[in-house]
This record gives C-alpha cells, sequence and structure tokens, in this order.
C-alpha cells in the first residue's frame, strides 16, 4: 500500500532563485561601464593618418558623452598590419588591461578594423567573453558577449580575410606591374647615401655619399671589414641606423647592394603569405627583374665589379683543412699580405708567420705551414726565413722595376695584359641576338595560326623546341654581359696598377701590406737565398735574398 501511496504522489518544481550579493549589486548599480576604443589603420600613408586621428577624436567625445561610461582609454595602433595581432602593441596593451579587470566594453568600428584573421578574431573576442568584457563593432552592430554573436562574427571575420587576401593579390599585381615597367621603390630608412628629392626621386645625400666611398676605396685598398668597422667608428661616422656603431654584415651589405651603383633589383624578397606576413629572400621562386640607372650612381660601374670581385675572392679563400691538421689554409687575413702571398716552392703550402724567441730576443720570421705542423716528413727543406729580408727583397723588386726605363714599363702592362685573360664575345653578342630575332619571329608566326579549326594542328613540340632555345640563348647573353663587365673591370685594374708603379719612381719604397696586394700575385720561396715575385698579370722575377 505503501508503494502504492508513493507512485501517485505529485511531482512539483520549485525555483530556487540565485543567491544576491547586495554588495556587490549596490557596487554596479553606482559604478560606470569601463569603456575603452581600439582603431587602427593599415598603412602609413597621410591622408589614412589623417582618418586614425579621425577616429581617435570620435570615440574620445563619443565616450565622454555618455554618462554611463567611463573611459578607459583609446588604443590605437597606426601603419601596422591588420592581419596578425603581433606587431600591434596598442592591441596587446588593451588586452592585458582586460585580463586585468580594467575593462568593461571595447568599441571597434568593424570587425575588419579588430583582425582580418578570423583565427584572430574569434580567439580574442571568445577570451574577452570568458573575462566579461564586451566587444562592440559599430557597423555590423554586434555585441561579443551575446549568445549568438560568434556566428556572426564568424561570417563577418571571414568576409573581412578575404577582403584582406584580395587586397593583398591587388598589391603583388600592382607591385609586379610597377616592376616590368622598371619603377623602383626607394626606402630611404636605414639606407646611407640617399635622401627624397624634388618629385619624389631619390637624390645623393653627399655627406652620407663619402662614408659610401670611403668604405669602397678601404675595402680595394684590401682593408678587411673589421678594420673598415674600426675606422669609421674612430672618425664618428654615423652608419644607416644613425649610430656610430658599425658591423662587419653592415659593411658588408653596403659593398654588395648595386643601388650604389645607380642600379636596381626588384623583388630580393616576396611574401609567403598574407597572413602570416613571413617574407623570404627570392631564389628564383618569383621574377626579378635588373633596372639599370634607376637613380644617380655614387659609385662608378668599374669600382663596384672590381669589388664584387674582391668580395667573391676573400669568401673563395676557402678553409682548406685535411682531417688531422692542427690549423686552416688559405683562410683570407688581411693583416699580413704575405700570409696570403708566401708560397712553399717545394710543397706549395703557404707559409705562416711566426715570432721565435732565442737568447732572450724576440725575432719574426715565416715558416712553411706543412713543414711547421707536419715536419720534415712532408716538406724536407723549405727554409726559415726572417721577416726583414723578405721585405726588403720585395720592396727592392718593386723599386727596380719603377726606376726602369718606359720600355719596361710598357713590357710589364704588356705582360700584366696577357696575364689578364679579356673575352672576345662581341662577334658571339650579335649571332645570338640575330638567332633571338629569327626564333622570335618563329614563334609568333607560330601562334599566330592558331584558331578554333586549327588547334588540334597546332605544333606544340615546335613551339616548346622554340621556347627553350629563346631562354638557353637569352641566359648566354646575360653570360657575356657579365664577362664583358669584367672586362672592363681588369682594363680599369691594370690602369690602377701601372699608375701605382708608375708613382714609385722618383720616391723611395717603404714596405706596404696595401701596395703588396694590389701589385703582386704571389711570392714563391726558391731556397733561403732566392725568392720569386710574381707580379698581377704573371710577370716574374728572381731575387737575391741579402
Amino acid at each position: 500500500m505503501e508503494n502504492i501511496a508513493e507512485n501517485t504522489r505529485e511531482k512539483k518544481v520549485r525555483l530556487i532563485h540565485e543567491a544576491i550579493n547586495v554588495q556587490e549589486n549596490t557596487f554596479q548599480s553606482y559604478r560606470r561601464i569601463r569603456v575603452a576604443a581600439y582603431c587602427r589603420v593599415s598603412t602609413k600613408q597621410e591622408e589614412q593618418l589623417n582618418s586614425y586621428e579621425v577616429q581617435k577624436k570620435f570615440y574620445t567625445e563619443k565616450i565622454n558623452s555618455n554618462p554611463d561610461w567611463q573611459m578607459v582609454g583609446i588604443f590605437a595602433d597606426k601603419g601596422i598590419t591588420g592581419t596578425s595581432v603581433l606587431k600591434r602593441d596598442e592591441f596587446n596593451k588593451m588586452i592585458k588591461l582586460c585580463k586585468n579587470k580594467k575593462i568593461d566594453m571595447i568599441l571597434v568600428k568593424s570587425i575588419s578594423r579588430f583582425a582580418r584573421n578570423t583565427v584572430d578574431c574569434l580567439h580574442y573576442t571568445r577570451m574577452l567573453k570568458a573575462l566579461g568584457v564586451d566587444v562592440f563593432f559599430e557597423e555590423q552592430g554586434i555585441h561579443s558577449i551575446k549568445s549568438d554573436a560568434e556566428f556572426y562574427i564568424s561570417i563577418y571575420g571571414t568576409i573581412a580575410q578575404s577582403e584582406s587576401e584580395n587586397i593583398s593579390a591587388n598589391v603583388k599585381w600592382g607591385k609586379l606591374q610597377s616592376a616590368k615597367e622598371g619603377k623602383v621603390v626607394f626606402s630611404y630608412k636605414n639606407f646611407l647615401g640617399y635622401r627624397k628629392g624634388a618629385g619624389g626621386n631619390p637624390e645623393i645625400d653627399e655627406e652620407q655619399a663619402e662614408t659610401v666611398r670611403m668604405i669602397y676605396d678601404r675595402f680595394l685598398a684590401v682593408d678587411s671589414l673589421n678594420q673598415i668597422a674600426e675606422k669609421l667608428q674612430n672618425e664618428q661616422r654615423l652608419s644607416p641606423a644613425g649610430k656610430n656603431e658599425w658591423s662587419t654584415s653592415t659593411i658588408r651589405s653596403i659593398l654588395s647592394n648595386e643601388k650604389y651603383k645607380g642600379d636596381a633589383i626588384i623583388n630580393k624578397t616576396f611574401t609567403v603569405d598574407c597572413l602570416t606576413k613571413e617574407a623570404r629572400k627570392n631564389r628564383g621562386e618569383r621574377p626579378k627583374y635588373y633596372v639599370e640607372n634607376s637613380h644617380p650612381a655614387i659609385i662608378d660601374a668599374e669600382t663596384f665589379g672590381r669589388v664584387q670581385e674582391e668580395l667573391a675572392r676573400r669568401i673563395g679563400k676557402k678553409k682548406v683543412k685535411e682531417i688531422g691538421t692542427k690549423t686552416e689554409q688559405g683562410k683570407y687575413s688581411s693583416k699580413y699580405a704575405l700570409t696570403e702571398l708566401l708560397i712553399c716552392g717545394e710543397c706549395h703550402t703557404p707559409y705562416r708567420r711566426c715570432t721565435w724567441t732565442a737568447h732572450g730576443r724576440k725575432q719574426i720570421v715565416w715558416r712553411c705551414i706543412k713543414r711547421l705542423d707536419y715536419g720534415k716528413k712532408y716538406c724536407h727543406n723549405s727554409p726559415t726565413l726572417e721577416e726583414s729580408r723578405i721585405q726588403t727583397a720585395i720592396v727592392n723588386a718593386i723599386q727596380k722595376f719603377a726606376q726602369q726605363d718606359p720600355k719596361l714599363l710598357k713590357n710589364l702592362k704588356t705582360h700584366i695584359e696577357n696575364g689578364i685573360n679579356y673575352t672576345e664575345c662581341e662577334v658571339e653578342d650579335v649571332e645570338i641576338k640575330l638567332r633571338l630575332a629569327t626564333i622570335e619571329k618563329e614563334i609568333n608566326e607560330l601562334f599566330n595560326t592558331i584558331s578554333v579549326d586549327t588547334i588540334e594542328s597546332f605544333d606544340e613540340k615546335k613551339a616548346e623546341e622554340l621556347l627553350a632555345e629563346k631562354n638557353k640563348l637569352q641566359a648566354e647573353l646575360d653570360r657575356l654581359a657579365e664577362l664583358r663587365q669584367k672586362d672592363k673591370n681588369k682594363q680599369s685594374r691594370i690602369a690602377e696598377i701601372m699608375y701605382l708603379i708608375d708613382g714609385l719612381k722618383n720616391r723611395t719604397l717603404v714596405y706596404d701590406d696595401s701596395l703588396i696586394r694590389q701589385i703582386i700575385e704571389a711570392v714563391i720561396v726558391e731556397s733561403k737565398e732566392k725568392i720569386k715575385v710574381i707580379f698581377i698579370g704573371g710577370y716574374e722575377i728572381e731575387l737575391e735574398l741579402k
């Protein structure tokens, strides 16, 4: 009976009201809503920055005019992309205040102003909602704290992201067209030697340009990058960053930048993705364009070419190190010219500068590296030479040449010219250009015959062969152009060498590492009493050591 009674009892539901915090409710009723605003412009163009000031003024007036709102601040990022929040300092500052319970609501013009990345937009609105912070998107009329907000944010966020991708594609297309037309965008920030001139075109800043020329001159005088950096700092010359701090990487960049000879390469880098903004060095993934004479040159083409050859030469001094060796050979060193030039006549290994101490007296000598590291087993007869004896002999050799009659100097020039091979490429160049013109005509004729009715009969194989030959010949033209530039550099080099030698006629010569590097190819140690000096170009003279 009791069980039956229990089953027939009426089910009732009573509401248990939430606990009311009287103190908190009272506080909330009197406290104003703490409001912040976020605004952003995407570019640094003047009209956009004006828009930024308008936005800032608008939100300041809007928040202060509402008696229920308390101004926390206007957070604004200028000239920063919206596809990522990583570089938006003001945005991140605002989020930090939200986490610290200092903001109740954020006003923003639209979802695209808040973030053009859908993932970021949803992430931050969810996070802020969990913190009790409402984001009001004015243009869309969405309060992020409402239950249906995420659906609309996802839709509008996707639209904003798509818009960003379209803008990025249009920008890429515009840059490509500008590149094809040879239009160079010149960045003056952290770039030494130029300033924005009349009509927005680059003009030479002579004060800065003098520093650039000095760097090129000292490098060709065979100073190391460290020595150049030290000299620049000692002379209080300002770097591209506007500081009296110089690094070897900065100097190397100046020495290898084609803009200093008045040319420009467009598309050296490219952006992988418009969302991540990851930039990569263009290694052939995108087309590049070389624009000649795009702006005034600080360094002439011959000097620039010689610098590139010298850079390649120094890089080419690779570390030649066999397994188990005690030292590195061939590494470029600018401190002592003989480190590169003095060669053992027996084993053809470079010599190394050493300090000997005998009977309490220090002495500077040069010794064969292989003999020094491995002993007589690998190099039997290489002599140890006093530095002063070698230097005196080299000076005497140069002085002897300089004081000879003009015929001998003319012969020296001939030897140098013969030693520096020139490229006979003018005839070949013309032939290639004629063949290219023929190929271009054949290709045009081939494609002009195509119609709806004849598409199946189109000789695709022939077209591919012609295009392949065209590309090959164009590459050969580029190679010949490079060789001609090298020939110009060689001529300039010969003229400089002869000028140096001619200038030594009427003055007493002292040993100078810089001079030695410029006119001497190698010094071969034949015995303890004899060396052979080989000048640039291959001219040789044997000398007795005194």
